[in-house]
């Protein structure tokens, strides 16, 4: 099998080409490309004779712009990246009859209630980010390729900056920390979306009909104000510095951190369709979040 991998030094990224090496050939490229190939989401022409080129059984799409609040002021790259660029990756792979694989986001939703959402609810996407999101999806259903879309949230990586790593450095240094409490979602590594995302695309290799559109993060929910007490506090427990008091750490509403992209407040999504098609058991967010602060913590990076 060979499978041309996008993005493949963003978090997603640079995990997938650990998961999907047992695979097959894996050629991967990040924006810069390679000799004659390129990786670069915003040359559309380059792109599809990249495809036509490598010739891959799969397409694997990690590359997207993420900006969120950079979206709002530049939605015409937004919308390059996050849906024309997917639409000609799916076209190129309905043409070829090869897989595409891309990610998406629970920004599609609108983030009102308080129950998970499954992958048929309703969509209303709040940014421009969640609506070019949404877009690209809609661009590879049409396509008619075979394809596997995973939504995901609250995505983290030991590798580059993330959440978690902002807190421990704001606990070292500060007596008093504020953090949002009213957004509620599952913080879901980069190692288990790539390691869901190999064993998901080797099964629906041997079964097509299970194309389609997945939920993937871990198990369980929590709120931006929890994530961060359960990270300072494990940090502290395993003897690192911190500084902030537990009883120092208090949870604000999310309007009182304006920002120009406006957040979903509940981030829910239902898992249950990717767990019952694939036969997965997703681990709860804590084993990740606490897998990663080992790495982080002991190698001090």
């Amino acid at each position: 099998m060979k499978i041309l991998l996008l993005g493949k030094n963003g978090q997603v990224g640079w995990e997938l080409q650990r998961a999907l090496a047992p695979l097959g050939e894996v050629v991967a490229l990040d924006r810069r490309g390679h000799d004659v190939l390129c990786g670069d989401l915003a040359q559309l022409d380059g792109l599809a004779a990249t495809v036509r080129a490598v010739r891959p059984d799969v397409i694997v799409n990690a590359a997207a712009h993420t900006a969120v609040d950079r979206a709002e002021s530049e939605p015409a790259l937004a919308t390059l990246l996050n849906a024309t660029a997917p639409g000609v990756l799916a076209r190129e792979a309905a043409a070829l009859g090869a897989w595409l694989v891309h990610y998406s986001t629970d920004y599609v939703f609108d983030g009102s209630g308080h129950q998970a959402r499954q992958e048929d609810d309703p969509t209303a996407p709040l940014s421009v980010y969640g609506r070019s999101k949404l877009e690209g999806e809609q661009l590879i259903a049409q396509s008619g390729c075979r394809h596997l879309i995973f939504r995901t949230s609250w995505v983290y990586a030991a590798r580059g900056g993330n959440f978690a790593r902002t807190m421990l450095r704001l606990a070292g240094e500060r007596d008093r920390l504020t953090v949002v409490n009213d957004q509620i979602g599952a913080p879901t590594g980069a190692e288990l979306i790539a390691d869901v995302t190999a064993q998901a695309l080797r099964t629906a290799q041997a079964r097509p009909e299970l194309s389609g559109l997945y939920h993937l993060v871990a198990a369980g929910e929590t709120s931006w104000f929890d994530y961060a007490r359960h990270v300072i506090e494990w940090a502290r427990a395993h003897g690192h510095a911190v500084r902030v008091a537990p009883q120092a750490i208090e949870p604000v509403p999310t309007t009182a951190f304006p920002t120009p992209a406006r957040r979903p407040l509940n981030s829910r999504l239902d898992t249950t369709r990717l767990r019952e098609a694939f036969g997965l058991c997703l681990p709860p967010w804590q084993h990740g979040v606490e897998r990663m602060l080992s790495e982080i913590l002991s190698r001090n990076i």
